[in-house]
């Protein structure tokens, strides 16, 4: 019977798509991770990736062992709950940076405080790679813009909370909607689910936009217009103290207020429903109390 150690150093090679980096997370040396992983294939009886000289690639066996292994981890470090009235275990999420920055990074704190023998491990992302990475299972759940797109359905999108579309610039310009059609634009990456937003603010306000360059790091976009490269529209992250920033204004868009809506993307079955559930009740009794 194989250890939960190389069912361990197995999803984490899945989540890094590297065994070198998987190492890193885990604690070993990358010859080690790549001696468990082929521990753990010789007692399965069926190689897990394809590999190349320099790619190492999921397969098939692979992708169908990924969820029966997440339910064996979690019924191990579920031994004994019952005996416990708090949450423990692991659970694996995805977080965009900005999410962090925004509401959700005051919740990942709250839950520390509160359930001191969970432990979260946060995969940095897009919402597109991180839809991939929820279905095939190497991610428990992940904290995402709404989708433009309709979901698979095996999985579901909750809604946590919401930020208004902002138009930022430097706070030594004078904005005028002349000058907005001429200053250079910092977009955020079109074919992101964020970048949608953005267009789609940029066309119910009717702006004409001249644009410069396209990133997709919301921080970075911020700094950029802190240094006077130019203006942009970006989600008003709830941790940022904007009227205090003295290199920034905020101006507010002549038509109608677009929302980029953050939620949990998740599984409709998987192993960790007690932990989501704890983290989507966290957000609705915020909620409650706040109406």
């Amino acid at each position: 019977m194989s250890s939960i150690k190389l069912l361990k150093n197995f999803l984490a090679i899945t989540r890094h798509k590297s065994v070198a980096a998987a190492a890193r997370e885990i604690g070993l040396t990358a010859a080690a991770a790549g001696q468990q992983l082929q521990q753990l294939e010789h007692e399965i009886g069926v190689e897990l990736f394809d590999r190349t000289k320099r790619s190492l690639t999921l397969n098939s066996n692979g992708r169908a062992v990924i969820e029966p292994i997440q339910e064996i981890i979690s019924k191990y470090e579920a031994l004994g709950s019952n005996l416990k009235t708090d949450l423990s275990g692991t659970i694996v999420l995805g977080a965009l940076v900005s999410t962090l920055m925004g509401t959700f990074g005051k919740t990942l704190n709250e839950l520390k405080q509160n359930y001191p023998e969970l432990e979260i491990k946060l995969i940095a992302g897009l919402s597109s790679s991180f839809l991939d990475q929820v279905i095939e299972g190497s991610l428990d759940a992940a904290i995402v813009t709404e989708s433009p797109y309709a979901l698979p359905q095996n999985v579901q999108w909750t809604e946590l909370y919401k930020e208004p579309m902002i138009l930022i610039a430097p706070s030594s310009l004078k904005l005028s909607e002349r000058l907005i059609n001429e200053l250079p634009f910092i977009r955020f990456e079109r074919n992101t689910w964020t970048g949608h937003l953005v267009e789609q603010t940029i066309r119910v306000n009717k702006l004409k936009i001249q644009d410069v360059m396209e990133l997709n790091s919301v921080e970075a976009i911020i700094e950029l217009v802190r240094q006077g490269l130019g203006y942009s529209i970006i989600p008003q992250l709830a941790n940022i103290s904007w009227s205090s920033d003295r290199q920034l204004k905020i101006q507010k868009l002549p038509g109608k207020t677009v929302y980029r809506k953050v939620g949990l993307l998740e599984r409709k079955k998987h192993s960790r429903h007690n932990i989501t559930g704890a983290i989507k009740g966290h957000f609705l009794s915020n909620i409650l109390k706040t109406s």
